[in-house]
């Protein structure tokens, strides 16, 4: 087993591509400042799991030499590797990898919460609620996509977009903020669901009512935001609410949590994906950093609230990218060899009670079982 930054020397393979960058930097906060050290044996009252869509080594490079040579995922020491490939596929898709994180097993690809028998698999969301945990889910994706829906729908296909939106009514989820509208309250079957949300105590609002800086999260116990009618923008295009929603459902948990609660919550910078796929690579470098601002936000809370365990990973790396001879800092000759996912092995960061777990190689799987461990839920437990 390899300990601490020095781990990635061995990631150093296959780096970044097509078109040259443009400096789209931020600074990010107190970087100086060490994060707090996990006290021997406890456990995570809360597991904060970061998800940056698509974002290999390869990503993370391009977005460091960006924003001039620094990113706040820096920061992390434990740092180890998942085997990320599918039941039916050594190129895993969103669905199986995110499910894989969700419930602990390998299923087919386009799978949604379900098994490679099509049968539903409690989630770690699911058991967090039943638990008493509070929990959350934020995207910069629709709120029904493949990564966000496994950890709250279970459906044979990731295109069934509107009945994942009815699994919704089937959870307790706490607060949730991403795009999709149109799957809620313009549905096909004629179907309200944002209504029928209310009606559970939601406070339901999107982003053509108010915009999400103005919700107070302190005031309602129940929220759901959607920030799009379908596919939210991308950073190039406008989109500034990932950061703010990060915020925002850290706010939220804070407030909401007592004193002997907990929470999950995953946050997903899906767009960094999309970048891939349509090998872009100023979309990468643009989404890359704006996935690294939600990091800091989440590092800076976590030196106030040293029991939250926080985990940033990526379901796979897409587009097959790699940084060519005569780059420079902030001038990046990108290439890619695909425009679909990849099969390399993709990078797993921690920090906080129980980090230690997350060091190493392992399957994807084992996100799973690494955070139940870290919860300090029993092994295998139906609660």
């Amino acid at each position: 087993m390899i300990r601490h930054i020095t781990f990635l020397s061995f990631f150093f393979i296959l780096l970044v591509s097509c078109g040259q960058t443009k400096f789209v930097g931020y600074e990010p906060s107190n970087m100086s400042t060490i994060l707090p050290e996990p006290v021997e044996g406890a456990f995570a009252q809360n597991v904060i799991l970061l998800v940056g869509d698509g974002m290999g080594l390869s990503q993370i490079t391009a977005g460091l030499y960006s924003n001039g040579n620094k990113l706040a995922l820096e920061q992390f020491k434990n740092i180890g590797l998942h085997k990320n490939y599918a039941y039916n596929d050594l190129i895993t898709d969103s669905a199986a990898g995110a499910t894989a994180f969700s419930c602990g097993i390998k299923t087919y690809n386009g799978a949604i919460g379900v098994g490679p028998d099509t049968l539903g698999r409690y989630t770690i969301l699911e058991e967090a609620e039943d638990r008493g945990y509070l929990t959350g889910m934020v995207t910069s994706s629709t709120i029904v996509h493949a990564t966000p829906a496994s950890f709250i729908a279970h459906n044979e296909s990731r295109r069934n977009y509107e009945e994942i939106a009815l699994d919704f009514l089937k959870t307790d989820i706490d607060l949730f903020i991403g795009g999709g509208n149109k799957f809620f309250a313009r549905r096909t079957d004629e179907k309200n669901i944002t209504e029928k949300l209310k009606a559970k105590g939601y406070y339901m609002s999107n982003y053509f009512d108010e915009e999400l800086t103005d919700i107070d999260v302190k005031a309602h116990k129940k929220i759901g935001y959607l920030t799009a009618d379908a596919d939210p923008l991308s950073v190039e295009q406008g989109r500034t609410y990932l950061p703010v929603a990060a915020k925002k459902a850290l706010e939220f948990m804070e407030h909401h949590c007592t004193e002997d609660q907990g929470y999950f919550l995953m946050i997903e910078g899906a767009q960094i994906d999309w970048g891939g796929h349509a090998n872009k690579g100023n979309y990468i470098v643009s989404e890359m950093i704006d996935f690294d601002k939600v990091i800091d936000i989440v590092l800076e809370y976590t030196k106030q609230h040293p029991e939250t365990l926080v985990i940033v990973t990526a379901d796979h790396e897409t587009g097959g990218l790699a940084i060519n001879k005569g780059s420079t800092m902030n001038n990046l000759d990108m290439k890619f060899t695909s425009d679909y996912h990849t099969g390399d092995l993709v990078p797993v960061f921690s920090a906080g009670p129980q980090s230690d777990l997350f060091l190493g190689f392992y399957q994807n799987t084992d996100i799973y079982h690494k955070m139940r461990t870290a919860f300090g839920w029993l092994k295998d437990s139906k609660i």
